[in-house]
């Protein structure tokens, strides 16, 4: 957190979990390079964290984070529910609903399970 505090049992953030995933892509390789804009249309875009901004275009580019409700909203502040961080996990995982053309699905390590 900003005040230095880690909070390792604290509740996960739809845009924390965001933001760890793609962290993880970064450390890849992978995310936004270069000069890039992607407004997120979505009702409370203004509530989305400067520091969780970037991911939350990420994720929701390739579909892996989508809006709660009637989809209109991202709810960036609300709590992951275990189904939800199941689901985000899940599209992580398989290259969520729309990916580019080279896009690898994550692998497993050699001898891993």
């Amino acid at each position: 957190y900003g005040d230095g505090t880690f909070g390792p049992n604290d509740p996960i953030t739809r845009e924390q979990m965001a933001v760890m995933l793609y962290r993880y892509v970064q450390n890849g390789g992978g995310g936004f390079t270069g000069r890039w804009a992607f407004p997120l249309d979505y009702a409370d875009a203004d509530q989305v964290s400067d520091w969780a901004y970037e991911a939350l275009c990420w994720m929701t580019m390739y579909g892996i984070i989508q809006g709660t409700g009637d989809g209109s909203t991202l709810s960036p502040g609300a709590g992951a529910s275990r189904v939800e961080a199941a689901v985000m996990l899940q599209r992580f995982l398989t290259g969520g609903r729309c990916c580019p053309a080279d896009a690898q699905p994550l692998t497993r390590r050699p001898g891993g399970p």
